[in-house]
């Protein structure tokens, strides 16, 4: 009988001493090295994988009372998938009530419109380098697969002008694969049957009319301005005439990496089919990101006589004069060029 009782009492110590134990456990703050760094618990963790993920990057002591905890409360699928910050020191249980806020952070990505694709690819291995730990040549690699727009544009040879321009929020993880395939589907998105159906109305591919959209885009910020530009850019076409676009030489520098952010003399002499100001006709393909804006403009051009515009220096929205004739063009150009010289002093 006295064994028993012995036994009993001991049994009673033993609970408490327990209890006590992980109640200290739970609530005793922990101190780590990990304050001022995102821990990322990924999608379909399992409790005991969390718990321990956490235990190895130091944030918990032991991943043991916690585990007790959530088997007696049931309450392990609270917790959720994220990327955290976790304060120093902390207790278990405020761990705990962390990961059941679920806290996902994102970056901000944001796309301007005119980005082309090596833009785009420096950007993406700025705001993600933990994704593209080759740099920008890893985004653009991912590029060249045209599988995401060959219902679109079967020709094209990378996804020049199909990435759409835009503010996205992405998770610090992301795979570079994702953060295209979002942006190709935004473009996808904006890109209407009627667009396609317009196309052929004027006897052009969709693949021909994003071309045109991103040259109107290079060369024009204003919406309201965009069909006039595109009116001059038909009406070179129909006369067989160089476009004379200069982003398109610029494009042949970063296609040949070396631009610096000066268009020189041999570059306008390249040899490129992209060069506009030495053949006729429209480059191979887009040479920057389009939006909704220019692809209207592309489709729905204005009708005028327009051969020619220069950047109207008289007003500083970046807007243009327009002319007919060439001799009313060298006296815009030679107004500008003027203003030109004068702003670089």
């Amino acid at each position: 009988m006295k064994v028993l009782k012995f036994l009993g009492v001991l049994v009673i110590i033993v609970i408490i001493g327990f209890s006590y134990w992980i109640y200290n456990s739970l609530n005793t703050p922990h101190l780590h090295n990990k304050n001022n760094q995102y821990v990322q618990i990924p999608h379909g963790s399992s409790p005991g994988q969390i718990l321990d993920k956490l235990t190895s990057e130091g944030i918990l002591s032991s991943p043991i009372p916690l585990k007790i905890y959530l088997k007696i409360n049931g309450t392990g699928n609270e917790m959720q998938a994220g990327d955290y910050l976790f304060g120093s020191p902390i207790t278990p249980l405020e761990v705990l009530g962390e990961l059941k806020n679920g806290r996902l952070q994102t970056v901000k990505l944001t796309i301007p419109e005119g980005f082309n694709r090596f833009d785009i690819a420096k950007r993406i291995a700025e705001q993600f380098p933990q994704s593209q730990p080759a740099g920008d040549s890893a985004a653009l690699k991912l590029m060249d697969d045209v599988s995401f727009i060959k219902d679109i544009a079967p020709d094209a040879k990378n996804l020049e002008g199909f990435m759409y321009p835009n503010t996205y929020n992405f998770p610090r993880a992301v795979t570079t694969q994702t953060i295209i395939e979002k942006m190709v589907g935004e473009f996808k998105k904006v890109w209407k049957p009627e667009y396609t159906e317009q196309a052929l109305k004027m006897k052009l591919t969709p693949y021909e009319v994003v071309t045109i959209a991103s040259l109107i885009e290079t060369e024009s910020r204003l919406n309201e301005e965009r069909p006039i530009v595109a009116s001059v850019i038909y009406n070179r076409l129909h006369k067989g005439m160089p476009l004379g676009i200069d982003q398109t030489v610029v494009y042949i520098a970063k296609i040949e990496n070396h631009w610096d952010g000066t268009i020189y003399k041999s570059e306008l002499e390249s040899n490129s089919p992209y060069n506009t100001r030495k053949f006729a006709g429209l480059p191979p393909g887009p040479i920057s990101s389009v939006s909704e804006s220019s692809i209207k403009a592309a489709l729905y051009p204005a009708t005028t006589n327009y051969m020619y515009y220069v950047l109207n220096v008289e007003k500083t929205d970046r807007s243009h004069i327009f002319y007919s004739t060439e001799a009313e063009f060298e006296q815009g150009k030679a107004a500008y060029q003027a203003w030109l010289k004068k702003e670089r002093k």
